[in-house]
């Protein structure tokens, strides 16, 4: 009897895992004087399935997880999913969106997002009649 309750809380993860599923990855913001560094966590997203774009003020970073095995394979537990990571941040206008770099290292992504210099002050005359 055990046995068989092994094996149907194996195949209730299995069914649960396989359902395309959509991940929030975790992350870290950091900022110094001149920008503003992300770190998420996408264990198991190639570059090449990774997108982060910037539009109307929202930093979009998306990323597929594919199948890490054939799809015949027998699993007898299975914790990694299949499916993807997304998150939304929406970012000031004080930031130089020309100059945003991406890299994604030993699976964390690395966002660096510069900020735009201040504008120094600014002297105005005062015109008297």
């Amino acid at each position: 009897m055990k046995n068989s309750g092994t094996k149907a809380l194996v195949k209730s993860e299995r069914e649960t895992v396989a359902e395309e599923r959509s991940y929030r990855p975790r992350v870290d913001i950091v900022e110094d004087g001149k920008a503003l560094t992300l770190y998420a966590d996408l264990s198991g997203v190639s570059a090449d399935s990774l997108s982060v774009h910037l539009e109307k003020g929202v930093l979009t970073v998306h990323g597929d997880v594919a199948e890490r095995q054939p799809e015949a394979t027998k699993y007898l537990l299975r914790e990694y999913g299949v499916g993807n990571y997304h998150r939304e941040f929406q970012v000031g206008e004080e930031i130089d969106a020309e100059r945003i770099q991406a890299e994604l290292r030993d699976g964390v992504l690395i966002v660096k997002i510069e900020k735009l210099a201040p504008d120094p002050p600014k002297r105005i005359d005062v015109k008297s009649n």
